[in-house]
């Protein structure tokens, strides 16, 4: 599957946007207020958004929900029904456009468009790549049993199941080998 510079930018943003959610009560929602919300805008240099505010903050909280819900799909119809809803609210009007020392790409946003509208339509269209290609498995969550990180399988083999392999994947492999260690001894 050829995956554009533009679509992995997007796909990067929609699993930093998911992985905002706090995993339990211990945690807090990476988007708690607007600085919170600018900061990410920045870091992942979404162009073209203006001066944010409260009714930004709720509209991402409320796409960021919708794409939690893709990569919780059981299978690509409901991820499909999920992804057409979010495209199709945020008014998508592809256009070609190079900017920023990036060489020609498309963008799914309308000029203009809301933070969440942008977020909606690029990362949408991203995860409609997914789908499209039957690929929709790619779409998952960390295995690891205290991790629920989502994340995109890009493995040749569709075999990646940590969010992190030098994190959660380290971590439960080191907890099996202990845990054979210490039966082996008695």
């Amino acid at each position: 599957m050829l995956i554009t510079h533009d679509t992995r930018c997007a796909l990067d943003t929609v699993v930093d946007l998911v992985n905002t959610v706090p995993d339990d009560d211990t945690m807090t929602d990476g988007l708690v207020d607007i600085p919170a919300l600018g900061d990410f805008v920045r870091r992942h240099e979404i162009s073209d958004v203006g001066v944010l505010s409260d009714l930004d903050l709720a509209a991402v909280r409320k796409v960021r929900g919708r794409f939690a819900e893709v990569f919780a799909a059981s299978d690509a119809r409901s991820a499909a029904g999920v992804i057409n809803d979010l495209v199709a609210a945020a008014g998508t009007t592809p256009r070609l456009t190079d900017h920023d020392g990036y060489d020609w790409h498309v963008h799914y946003f309308a000029p203009g468009a809301s933070v969440a509208d942008h977020l909606a339509a690029d990362c949408g269209m991203a995860l409609a790549f997914f789908v499209v290609a039957g690929e929709q498995e790619r779409l998952r969550r960390c295995e690891a049993p205290d991790c629920r990180r989502a994340f995109v399988d890009l493995s040749r083999n569709r075999s990646r199941r940590y969010c992190d392999s030098r994190t959660c994947g380290n971590r439960l492999h080191v907890a099996a080998y202990r845990a054979r260690r210490k039966e082996a001894t008695g």
